[in-house]
């Protein structure tokens, strides 16, 4: 006798403690049940055959509601209820991500000469990412070795490691630590966030794409993303220029970052 229900995201992923409540045709509510960490509802309170009305609720989600038959045995199977995210998009499912930097690209694009772009990379870098039940308390850190930075030319990266640009002697890390989450559009969300780098911290948003999950050779599940953000260099005291024929400067004042990141879940890296 009575109910039974599993509760998904659209992606697959179990909706732990989603609540389900049920209602006769009159309103009143008969049976209230809390799905377990499978996401599965399993109630035995006895119903009386007849229609009800099935309501599902989740921190962070879009509520559903669907009518349900009780047969003469008093048993309901809602089956499967997919929740959407409240603004209509997705992310992995609770609890920390560690971002594998073997499989991820910390990238910067700077114009030069006013008609090409110059394209570097950190190599050097850890990152986590903390998925929330409510989504929006999500957190996101990442450590960046500023030395790491590589484009291709052993004189133009040092350079860029001198204090002109990144001086990683007296600023060897760049940081930056999430501060919210917010939705911004149906696959997108905004990271807000501050950035610190050569000791400046400013508020730097990221506008980020969840590109889905997936299993890995070693066992493991993985989670794919997509972020961009544009910078400032005076922002960060990197005034240096060198102003070239026709008043063009050498290198622009704005840097382009893109992050393509792969997340592990878990609390560590998979050993291989």
């Amino acid at each position: 006798m009575g109910l039974s229900a599993r509760i998904r995201t659209r992606d697959g992923w179990a909706l732990p403690h989603a609540v389900v409540t049920v209602t006769d045709m009159t309103g009143a509510q008969v049976l209230r049940a809390e799905a377990d960490d499978e996401g599965a509802v399993h109630d035995a309170s006895a119903l009386t055959p007849g229609p009800y009305t099935v309501i599902v609720t989740a921190v962070g989600y879009a509520p559903a509601a669907s009518t349900a038959m009780v047969t003469a045995t008093g048993r309901a199977e809602v089956g499967t209820v997919v929740l959407a995210r409240q603004g209509g998009a997705e992310l992995p499912p609770p609890g920390p991500w560690t971002v594998d930097p073997a499989h991820s690209t910390v990238a910067a694009t700077a114009q030069h000469l006013g008609i090409t772009s110059v394209h570097g990379r950190f190599t050097d870098f850890t990152a986590r990412v903390d998925i929330a039940q409510d989504v929006e308390k999500s957190r996101v850190e990442a450590v960046i070795r500023s030395a790491s930075i590589d484009t291709g030319n052993g004189m133009r990266d040092g350079h860029l490691k001198s204090p002109d640009f990144l001086d990683v002697e007296t600023y060897p890390e760049l940081t930056y630590r999430s501060t919210g989450l917010s939705p911004a559009g149906p696959d997108r969300w905004t990271v807000h966030g501050e950035l610190t780098m050569r000791g400046v911290v400013r508020q730097v948003d990221l506008d980020l794409s969840y590109l889905g999950t997936g299993a890995d050779p070693w066992g493991g599940t993985r989670a794919a993303f997509k972020a961009v953000a544009e910078l400032k260099r005076e922002d960060f005291a990197m005034n240096y220029n060198q102003v070239v024929q026709a008043g063009i400067a050498a290198i622009g004042a704005t840097l382009k970052v893109e992050l393509d990141i792969q997340a592990v879940q878990g609390d560590a890296l998979p050993t291989v």
